[in-house]
């Protein structure tokens, strides 16, 4: 059974104002990873094992629509509409657990590269109840979203990612949850925190979490989105705007605003959105074999590749946020012809 949430414990007055759908079995255990510090040279490294965060589909979406579907249900929602990639994990995420709920899911995707992968994946999507439209690009989606918008008013609007103020507080309660860790002996405090970057909000949030906790911690956002990308000044803007909802909501955060220590790292992206690099796939590699920890080729290879260059030789403890979903629910896949026919391109041979 999941422990109360950090977030309510250091501030009570949220249980009831901010409440949360209890999607996550929290906190995540905390590991240190001994063969990849000796192999590859790294100071003492633990992963978050964000993998395991639900039992049936974790990752770091799961966490932020506790907040986000909560919300909807409050808005008296019968919908909700949301965007990624072709393959993204937040749409899967959101579709699966809205299914749960009885809500309406719609996904309006954008390209990314094609694989095997996102082919199944978009037949996963609808296997978990979307409906699904193809955007193609941003000017698309907006079009799109706008549209079905006007047409069904009961539908709650989740941003790319799930990277507003709600979902960001999944990512304050982890914040604060790593911090019960350390103080509970599991690790020492750590220098930096790894975390792939998206759409902002998991970085924003944990970074929130770690500086009211009073850690020294700076997080490391690692980018791996070139559609829209957030920029320090976006990330920065979602810390204040989350602290100004927790303060409304009758958090009582003394003093000044904490200092909130958040770094974008844009060097390690290659091509864009989708596109592996030599780097996250050698890194993709070693954490397999070295620890049997499971990553992805779009967000957490890409900032593990950057923890491992940029940590390599260095002797400060340091965190690993595995933010990727390791396993699926099992469900019976669609052809692809069931599909809309919008998204057949992507099957036919020619494509």
């Amino acid at each position: 059974m999941s422990e109360r949430l950090p977030l309510y414990a250091a501030y009570p007055s949220l249980e009831a104002a901010l409440p949360r759908l209890p999607l996550c079995q929290l906190p995540t255990p905390l590991e240190r990873a001994e063969k990849i510090e000796r192999e590859l040279a790294t100071g003492p490294l633990y992963i978050k094992r964000d993998d395991r965060s639900a039992p049936e589909y974790g990752g770091n979406k799961a966490r932020k629509l506790e907040f986000l579907l909560e919300r909807a249900q409050q808005r008296g929602a019968t919908r909700v509409l949301t965007f990624g990639g072709l393959a993204t994990n937040h749409g899967f995420a959101t579709a699966f657990y809205a299914a749960r709920l009885g809500l309406a899911c719609e996904l309006v995707l954008v390209d990314q590269p094609l694989s095997d992968a996102v082919r199944r994946r978009l037949r996963l999507h609808q296997a978990a109840g979307a409906r699904l439209f193809y955007g193609h690009n941003v000017a698309g989606t907006a079009l799109i979203a706008l549209a079905r918008l006007a047409r069904h008013p009961r539908t709650f609007l989740i941003p790319v990612g799930g990277s507003n103020v709600w979902g960001t507080l999944g990512f304050v309660n982890a914040g604060l949850e790593l911090a019960r860790q350390i103080e509970a002996g599991s690790a020492p405090a750590p220098a930096r925190v790894y975390v792939a970057c998206g759409s902002g909000g998991t970085a924003a949030g944990l970074a929130l979490g770690l500086a009211l906790s009073g850690l020294q911690t700076r997080v490391v956002a690692v980018l791996v989105n070139h559609i829209l990308p957030p920029s320090p000044a976006l990330l920065q803007r979602l810390v204040r705007r989350t602290q100004a909802l927790l303060q409304r909501a009758g958090a009582a955060i003394e003093g000044a605003a904490p200092e909130v220590r958040i770094e974008l790292e844009a060097e390690y992206l290659g091509a864009g959105y989708g596109h592996p690099t030599p780097a996250s796939t050698q890194a993709l590699a070693a954490a397999e074999q070295l620890e049997n920890l499971r990553l992805d080729g779009t967000y957490t290879a890409k900032a593990f590749a950057a923890l491992l260059e940029r940590e390599r030789g260095r002797e400060d403890p340091i965190v690993f946020w595995n933010s990727y979903a390791a396993h699926e629910p099992e469900l019976a896949l669609p052809h692809w012809r069931e599909l809309p026919s919008s998204f057949h391109r992507f099957f036919r041979k020619d494509a």
